[in-house]
């Protein structure tokens, strides 16, 4: 396998699940891995409860905004090796669904943007998806990529967001 690896986390809002996902990989991946984030349906706000975890976390937040996934499709944009959705099938969101060869798999993660309730409810919430997407992503990275061939490294991909 190449030395770098582009990954896109696709929701449908692109204003919490994804964005947490791209600030995390961004830090924990580098040098190896370029992380980005898009949605199908952008609100075109990243929630200030996402925004509070990634500096809580002291993550950079300068990049992080909601944008279309169109901006990917674009001549010239970066190419995808991996493209992970982080909608939640459970809560009937529908996913959307990445063109091309890239490897994907479905990391279904509760969106904590639609939670009602006390403010420490819905920060609860944030955290929670921020600490299952942190487990993913540590999962994730801890695979001797250049070592598997596609066909493993897709299985455990999916392995990997069933837990």
């Amino acid at each position: 396998m190449q030395a770098h690896y582009n990954v896109l986390f696709l929701c449908t809002g692109n204003s919490a699940r994804s964005i947490l996902a791209e600030a995390i990989l961004n830090v924990k991946g580098r040098p190896l891995f370029t992380a980005y984030s898009a949605g199908s349906h952008p609100s075109g706000v990243v929630r200030p409860e996402a925004l509070k975890l990634v500096e809580l976390a002291r993550l950079p937040t300068e990049i992080l905004r909601s944008k279309s996934w169109e901006e990917f499709l674009k001549p010239g944009a970066p190419q995808m090796n991996f493209v992970f959705t982080v909608c939640d099938n459970a809560a009937q969101e529908t996913c959307p669904v990445w063109p091309g060869q890239p490897m994907t798999a479905h990391w279904g993660v509760p969106d904590p943007a639609v939670v009602k309730g006390t403010p420490d409810q819905v920060e609860c919430a944030f955290r929670d998806a921020y600490l299952i997407l942190e487990r993913r992503i540590s999962l994730f990275l801890s695979q001797p990529l250049s070592s598997l061939d596609k066909l493993a490294i897709q299985k455990e991909i999916n392995r990997i967001g069933a837990s």
